[in-house]
């Protein structure tokens, strides 16, 4: 039975766009180093490539001729796939309120005083949006 298709990048393409996300252009070669170096991520190149070649015909990526290699650059930004996963999560976990799932954040997160006082500054900032 195949997978159904998501909206999403799965956990192996959101690796990737991550490794891009950081340094871009680069060739498959130096993204299975990276992958490897950031999770522990053991893949085989040919791997890699079919990977990167899936994200390029799903839009997630695009590639360019560099002699005899391709180099591969992110197309979505890191903000707009975040987006969509929190707005999915929100809708389906949460009922579509925003405010439990920061509550549930806040409750079930360690967060430091600096994490805190960013959130708070955040909140200020946007109640501030809304008065205007």
């Amino acid at each position: 039975m195949s997978r159904s298709s998501s909206n999403y990048p799965t956990e192996l393409e959101l690796e990737i766009l991550k490794v891009l996300w950081d340094a871009s252009p680069l060739p498959a070669r130096e993204v299975r180093a990276r992958l490897e170096e950031r999770s522990r991520r053991v893949l085989s190149y040919s791997s890699v490539i079919t990977m990167l070649n899936i994200m390029v015909r799903k839009g997630y990526l695009r590639r360019k001729k560099d002699g005899k290699a391709f180099l591969f650059v992110p197309k979505v930004q890191r903000e707009s796939v975040a987006g969509g996963i929190v707005g999915d999560l929100i809708s389906r976990v949460f009922d579509g309120s925003a405010s439990a799932m920061v509550l549930n954040l806040i409750e079930n997160v360690d967060l430091d005083a600096d994490e805190m006082a960013e959130l708070r500054r955040l909140i200020g900032r946007k109640a501030k949006e809304q008065q205007k």
